[in-house]
């Protein structure tokens, strides 16, 4: 009897041969697929012609339903407290159409309005009370958030603890069941891996620093005012990122105590510290800011579960590359190649062993949208051979699926996966 999926996950991320490669899409909100193409790949599998579930609203991120996971022989799901990054809960579904017409179920919290241009607006928690929390562009296919806030860094009334006080939460005893039953049945009924989809620390995230959850938020939230106030007054960045710590912590020890060990990995930050051309910030600011919180929330978990910690970073992070591994990072994603110094072989070579690589599968910016069936089908099989030897490796495109992604290049992809497994099972 062959190994579950789970199993292959266990083995992969301990740096062990699975015997083939685990495939991921949709288990996170930064490992998935627009719902454009989302039906386009339906199609093209001879998949049911349903109407698709939009769970993830800022990227307009589809449901991959087990038909789907099945068909492209995915194996890892992702489990969350129900709430979206706008802060409302995915449920009771209702209709809504895109503006090219695709019809889709989205949560009944899911609240928006349009103007006379054909701009799309999303409110926090549904709240239309309050004024909205992102945009999408007459024709976009995802939102932008919106600042809410007129703070500046050279304010001098800023209070991190006050401005920041509804953006961080304790899980509640209702989240937690809702987690721990999401678990408890797919651990049971079925031989997937898991990955808690949530950031759990994810400190100067610029997809959460504008507070897209919370109705009103305060104090700096324009992004490059907020990488101001990291010279200008340091102490309000460290305040805040100490608040978000002590909740990470709490939240980790009420995901244990709910799931303990069913879960392999949980999804601990998305902040970005590359650019395509080289680092975002200088090494000395990761040290100062972010390194030391990281520490702490990795040490915990390795310390008291047998998680692994996932990372999402984009861009050329090879600066990092040494004190992400002195603070416990376990795994890295999207493994954006096309950056800066972020050769595939390198990587490999030098990191294999102590990074699992969770994407980097195809470049998802130049290849998979604007590529030939065989470009991409020749690129995935290319990364495979590269990444996938010895384990540590999770194959996913290098960040989201764009809507625009041509259903043939998309199957090529998977295709790739499917002959490489059975090239090694042989």
């Amino acid at each position: 009897m062959g190994k579950t999926y789970r199993e292959r996950l266990i083995d992969t991320l301990n740096h062990r041969d699975p015997g083939q490669v685990v495939v991921d899409l949709g288990s996170t909100s930064i490992t998935g697929i627009n719902i454009n193409a989302l039906v386009k790949l339906r199609k093209g599998l001879g998949l049911a012609d349903i109407t698709p579930v939009m769970d993830e609203p800022l990227q307009l991120l589809g449901r991959v339903d087990e038909d789907l996971r099945q068909a492209v022989g995915a194996g890892v799901i992702g489990v969350n407290n129900g709430y979206t990054i706008f802060g409302y809960k995915n449920r009771d579904w209702k209709e809504w159409t895109l503006h090219n017409g695709l019809k889709m179920l989205v949560s009944e919290e899911f609240r928006t309005s349009t103007d006379e241009r054909g701009n799309t607006y999303i409110y926090a928690q549904g709240n239309t009370n309050y004024p909205p929390a992102g945009k999408m562009p007459k024709d976009g296919f995802f939102f932008d958030n919106i600042t809410r806030s007129d703070a500046t860094a050279e304010d001098e009334d800023l209070n991190a603890r006050e401005d920041y006080k509804d953006d961080f939460k304790v899980f509640s005893d209702e989240e937690l069941r809702f987690i721990q039953d999401d678990v408890n049945n797919i651990y049971e009924n079925t031989g997937y891996g898991m990955i808690y989809n949530g950031a759990l620390c994810g400190i100067g995230d610029f997809a959460l620093v504008p507070g897209p959850h919370v109705c009103d938020p305060k104090g700096i939230r324009d992004l490059q005012e907020f990488m101001m106030v990291h010279h200008l007054d340091p102490d309000y960045i460290h305040e805040i990122y100490e608040m978000q710590l002590e909740v990470a912590l709490k939240n980790a020890e009420l995901l244990y105590q709910a799931v303990g060990n069913k879960i392999q990995a949980v999804y601990i930050s998305g902040t970005d510290f590359g650019l395509q051309r080289g680092p975002y910030m200088a090494l000395e600011a990761f040290q100062e800011f972010y390194k030391p919180v990281y520490a702490r929330i990795n040490g915990w978990i390795h310390e008291h579960t047998e998680w692994k910690t996932f990372f999402h970073t984009c861009g050329s992070i090879v600066t990092f590359l040494k004190d992400f591994h002195e603070c416990g990072i376990d795994i890295l994603n999207p493994v954006q190649t096309t950056a800066a110094g972020m050769d595939p072989h390198m990587l490999k070579e030098q990191w294999g062993d102590k990074f699992v690589f969770w994407g980097g599968g195809i470049n998802t910016q130049q290849t998979l949208p604007f590529g030939t069936p065989e470009e991409c089908y020749n690129e995935a099989m290319e990364r495979l051979e590269i990444f996938a030897p010895g384990g540590g490796f999770v194959f996913n495109t290098v960040h989201n699926i764009q809507g625009q992604t041509p259903m043939e290049n998309m199957l090529a992809m998977f295709q790739a996966v499917k002959d490489y497994n059975a090239k090694i099972a042989k």
